[in-house]
């Protein structure tokens, strides 16, 4: 147990609590792991994204997919081995913090853990 729990990172608020491995806010709802480095830093506002194996990813980055992917409204999904290359960091909904453009697909946004550092 925690003694003294960091404040959020999202909306600063003082009020967190612990569950479990997580820390929680109970203003915005915002998880995190307190022992993590991959949640964003209050003090510098540094965010910092890791990819599946723990490589830190920075824009301009080239990425390998590693699982296959499904892609709503295509035939055929992403294979496992595509290479996209200049990546670009955004904050996106539900986790897909990667921007992208993908040959054959076009652009879209990724997730950080099904993709490796080139």
């Amino acid at each position: 147990m925690i003694e003294n729990l960091p404040p959020c990172p999202k909306c600063s608020c003082e009020y967190t609590y612990e569950m479990n491995a997580l820390v929680v806010c109970p203003e915005c709802a915002h998880e995190w792991d307190p022992a993590d480095g991959s949640i964003e830093d209050g003090a510098a506002g540094v965010r910092v994204v890791k990819d599946a194996v723990g490589n830190v990813l920075q824009d301009g980055d080239s990425v390998v997919v590693v699982k296959a992917l499904k892609v709503k409204g295509s035939p055929s999904g992403i294979k496992a081995g595509t290479k996209v290359r200049s990546i670009r960091l955004v904050d996106g909904v539900d986790g897909h913090d990667i921007d992208c453009k993908i040959d054959g697909f076009g652009a879209m946004q990724l997730k950080s853990s099904v993709v490796k550092k080139a």
